[in-house]
């Protein structure tokens, strides 16, 4: 009996010790491909549909920018490519969304008694913090380069004939060539629609409040581009003869010609700037709409700061003049608007363990990688000597890659928010996220 007993206690250890591996940070790229194997259905689904409603949105702008009243189809044209951003964002938070069920905080929180948040909630939470993020890191630069390339293979050979003929074909130029009068009034109706759906926001009220603020948002910046582009370059002169920006190069000058290694530093620093952008920052954005699609999260600065030594000074701010504050807020909102969030995931992902943030990003840059290399193989295979064979292969290669790319991106951040999450929760620290359920509306006698 004594033989049996002793033979029996491993097995009565092996339990727990499964569950501490897969609560391991090591773990993350098989808990991302166990969601993947639950979700991979809804997760196609999602994409494809997304991808479906972004392809007839730049075809139909890149068509509608060319014709008569052009100033009148431009200002459609930056209308449908609003909508086009706002296409993403839809997609993206509903990939997410669709794998929730799969994360074991999800089912942690569904044993206490949270109920089950709708689509709608979490993409109206998530839209102005995740609009911020896409136009800030650049994402938008990629439905720029697919507008471009969409009106451009739409008539291939337009750009070349109107050149020869001496005449401007308005070919990929359909997001900056809207006049700048126009460009101004159409911002200030965005504007006093960012104002009205922004406020509204913030008080709670209206289910589709954010949504709409978010829209308004991104046509504000949009249409403004070419505003902007317009009194840039009227100004460019003035400003680069300005005393302070003839002082800086100056000093930029001395320092290069009498400081040791200064050109040397910081032309290594330029180099490597953008594999650190898009190793670190780019992926600390992702998690943070991840963070935003499962739960309530606040991205100002006193969410980030909260429990550190700057806590104190921002309560010493506080006590300053309204004067002071509100000057402050306006010198550092690109900043905060920039890196506060993604400080904030940061932070709530280093709870889960030093290791999982740095596996979420080595993963990540992997798969993109692999991406590539992905995308490349499809190209090699579909190759063919008949002529513009590519025309009819882009397309579907780089639908596939695409596919798996953000689908393994969507779980592997799930998988990620969903260890850090249930690592906290299990260590008896305050939750990541707060309630994420749909919020009792006050009653109209209220």
């Amino acid at each position: 009996m004594s033989g049996t007993s002793a033979l029996a206690a491993p097995r009565q250890d092996a339990a727990p010790r499964r569950a501490s591996w897969a609560l391991s940070p090591y773990a993350l790229p098989l808990n991302a491909l166990r969601i993947l194997a639950k979700c991979a259905l809804p997760l196609i689904l999602w994409f494809s549909a997304g991808r479906l409603v972004r392809w007839a949105l730049l075809l139909l702008a890149a068509t509608i920018s060319h014709g008569s009243w052009y100033q009148a189809r431009l200002v459609v044209v930056m209308f449908l490519f609003t909508l086009v951003v706002m296409t993403s964002l839809a997609t993206t938070v509903g990939m997410l969304y669709v794998v929730r069920e799969a994360l074991l905080e999800t089912q942690a929180r569904r044993a206490g008694g949270e109920a089950k948040e709708s689509l709608l909630n979490a993409l109206n939470r998530t839209a102005l913090v995740f609009a911020g993020i896409y136009t800030t890191w650049g994402f938008v630069k990629d439905d720029v380069r697919a507008f471009m390339n969409m009106d451009l293979l739409r008539a291939p050979t337009q750009l070349f004939d109107d050149a020869v003929k001496g005449e401007h074909s308005g070919v990929m130029a359909g997001l900056i060539s809207l006049d700048p009068k126009v460009s101004l009034v159409t911002m200030a109706v965005a504007y006093l629609a960012k104002l009205y759906f922004g406020r509204r926001h913030e008080a709670g009220n209206g289910r589709f409040s954010g949504i709409m603020a978010t829209f308004a948002e991104l046509a504000f910046a949009f249409y403004g581009l070419n505003a902007l582009a317009a009194a840039v370059g009227a100004r460019s002169d003035w400003i680069g003869g300005r005393a302070a920006v003839a002082a800086w190069h100056d000093f930029a000058a001395k320092a290069e010609a009498s400081v040791p290694g200064w050109q040397e530093f910081w032309g290594w620093v330029g180099e490597i700037w953008p594999y650190v952008i898009d190793a670190l920052a780019v992926p600390l954005a992702w998690l943070t709409v991840g963070i935003l699609v499962y739960g309530a999260y606040a991205e100002d600065t006193q969410t980030t700061i909260r429990g550190t030594r700057l806590e104190q000074a921002a309560v010493h701010l506080e006590r300053t003049h309204d004067w002071t504050r509100r000057a402050l807020a306006k010198l550092s909102a690109g900043w905060t608007a920039r890196w506060i969030p993604l400080l904030n995931s940061l932070r709530l992902t280093a709870r889960g363990g030093a290791p999982l943030f740095g596996l979420f990003a080595l993963c990540y840059v992997g798969l993109h990688i692999g991406g590539d290399y992905l995308g490349r193989a499809g190209d090699y295979l579909l190759a063919s000597d008949t002529p513009y064979f590519w025309l009819v292969t882009v397309e579907p290669v780089g639908y596939v890659k695409d596919l798996v790319v953000t689908a393994v991106t969507m779980c592997l951040v799930a998988a990620t928010f969903d260890l850090a999450a249930t690592r906290s929760r299990l260590e008896g620290r305050a939750p990541l996220t707060g309630e994420t359920s749909e919020p009792d509306r006050p009653s109209p006698s209220s």
